[in-house]
């Protein structure tokens, strides 16, 4: 599976790193503030353009409500950056089919409608003012800077210039290295569930054979499975790919997919930022949503004819063959290094100014967005999530471990800090 995909892989964060870099978004903090239809646009395109990492995607919603955007907005910023993003359609459309692929934004439109109605009924109130409340204090300590001249620069000069590419190359690379484990958990969980599984345990797991109740309950164990697997992000797809293939429904593959943001380890992250009682309402609407978007998603799929009629022996292939994806696969590796060597000198190409990397997890992060922050020994160090920043402070001596943080020869002992130029 990885083979089949690896071209849509490199063509899908390279696409993802070039948006983020030449996509201005400083000024999203101050255009979330409500709820009407406007306000649910911008945070769906600011959503697009971001990463599509669960973890920063919660950070940045996180961030953004602390600084007075609306909750469902933020929340919807959220569940666009993670379901709304070209890598994730690429690596469906080459894994699953063009149904998929297109159910992916149908199905997240859908989504959106409704998180924004049912949002806007049980995330409100008390809870919601307390849990701002709460955000506002973990964001006391926090350090920001404004924006700086060259985020206004015309969007065709940013494109022809070096270091817009060379920040597009660093956001490619700091996506990878962000997104490693999931992709190798995502991989590896799918292969041996492809595999080792018999059809008799799907069939045992999965409603067949009763109509509109297999689909119903097909898209409410969607989001379960979603839950214990601990698997976000992109790293979701292989394995959806394998529960197509054991015999879920349609709509029961989208509803998995659109659950990448209820893993058990990011509720935990929601209990931290906003409290157990708005973290449980998260839960239930968020479990609402998807199951109902991956329902009407079956629906319309089913009316217009577009669901595959028949399902794979195999997800793929288990043997290596000459064929286009071999020949694709040998040149987005030569994009591949183009794009590594850029990333390793960006220092030369003028990139890294705006921006810090994630002593941790490696993401870069613009330090004008940075969700969270602190100063070690003096200099300021920037994080894609509170998780990160505390993870950070449990061990700061091995910050250069982390990052593999390289030591400047005109200055012995020191530690690169706030520049991703000086981490590799």
């Amino acid at each position: 599976m990885f083979w089949v995909t690896l071209w849509p892989l490199i063509l899908g964060f390279g696409v993802s790193g070039a948006v983020q870099a030449f996509a201005t978004r400083e000024t999203m903090q101050r255009q979330l503030g409500d709820l009407r239809p406007a306000s649910v646009a911008r945070a769906s395109g600011y959503g697009m353009v971001s990463s599509s990492c669960s973890y920063a995607a919660s950070a940045m919603a996180k961030s953004l409500f602390a600084k007075g955007a609306d909750f469902v907005a933020a929340c919807v910023f959220m569940f666009a950056s993670t379901n709304l993003v070209i890598e994730v359609g690429i690596v469906l459309l080459v894994l699953m089919g063009w149904q998929f692929a297109v159910s992916e934004f149908v199905g997240g439109a859908i989504m959106i409608v409704l998180l924004v109605l049912l949002g806007g009924l049980w995330l409100r109130g008390r809870v919601v003012v307390e849990a701002r409340r709460r955000v506002e204090q973990q964001a006391g300590g926090e350090h920001h800077h404004g924006p700086r001249g060259d985020d206004r620069q015309p969007l065709s000069r940013r494109i022809r210039s070096a270091t817009g590419w060379a920040d597009a190359a660093t956001y490619t690379m700091s996506d990878l290295g962000m997104l490693r484990r999931e992709l190798v958990a995502g991989y590896l969980v799918a292969g041996f569930l492809a595999t080792l599984v018999p059809v008799s345990v799907w069939h045992a797991v999965f409603l067949q054979g009763h109509g509109f109740w297999t689909s119903l309950q097909n898209v409410v164990v969607g989001p379960l499975i979603a839950i214990v697997s601990f698997v976000c992000s992109i790293g979701n797809v292989p394995l959806a790919a394998a529960l197509w293939q054991g015999g879920i429904s349609f709509g029961g593959v989208v509803s998995f997919i659109f659950a990448d943001l209820l893993t058990l380890p990011l509720l935990l992250i929601y209990r931290r930022f906003y409290g157990t009682r708005l973290t449980l309402r998260m839960l239930a609407v968020f479990w609402v949503v998807i199951s109902l978007s991956g329902l009407l998603t079956e629906g319309i799929f089913a009316a217009a004819g577009l669901i595959p009629a028949t399902r794979p022996v195999q997800v793929v292939a288990d043997h290596f063959s000459w064929s286009y994806t071999t020949i694709l696969n040998f040149v987005f590796l030569g994009v591949f290094g183009l794009l590594y060597w850029t990333y390793r000198n960006r220092d030369r190409l003028g990139a890294g100014e705006r921006y810090a990397r994630d002593p941790v997890c490696g993401m870069q992060v613009e330090t004008a967005l940075a969700p969270a922050s602190t100063v070690h020994e003096g200099r300021p160090v920037h994080f894609c999530s509170d998780r990160c920043r505390e993870r950070f402070g449990e061990e700061p001596a091995r910050l250069p471990a982390m990052v593999g943080a390289t030591v400047p020869e005109d200055s012995p002992g020191s530690t690169a800090v706030g520049h991703p130029g000086h981490a590799h």
